[in-house]
């Protein structure tokens, strides 16, 4: 199973550096259209190579759609933790009963022996 990982990751670290040496030519990244920069007066652009851009983009959708999923899923969190919670509460109740239970009985061998199980 280590061997099959292994080779998963060489050959997403090879087509990785494929692209990369594919898109090496230089692009400018503008953060506005040229019409609303120029009325504003500010032209926020910076020259990378397309690779970069590439991988920061599939970066930044990852990570939009981990935090999406965790905001997603905080409902079903918050519902085990409380239900951890309740099981915590009744097994505590349970072993209460049972020494209880051992306690009104006066026999100790039988009392160890509900403790124990």
């Amino acid at each position: 199973m280590k061997t099959l990982r292994y080779a998963f990751w060489a050959i997403v670290g090879l087509c990785l550096i494929l692209i990369g040496l594919a898109n090496r030519d230089v692009v400018t990244v503008r953060a506005m259209p040229t019409a609303l920069a120029d009325l504003l007066g500010l032209s926020p652009d910076i020259a990378l190579p397309l690779f970069v851009v590439i991988f920061l983009g599939v970066g930044a959708g990852l990570l939009i759609g981990f935090l999406w999923e965790w905001v997603r899923e905080h409902r079903m969190r918050a519902h085990a933790r409380v239900k951890t919670r309740e099981a915590e509460a009744l097994r505590s109740e349970v072993a209460q009963l049972r020494g209880a239970a051992a306690a009104a009985k006066g026999d100790d061998v039988l009392a160890l022996l509900d403790k124990a199980g």
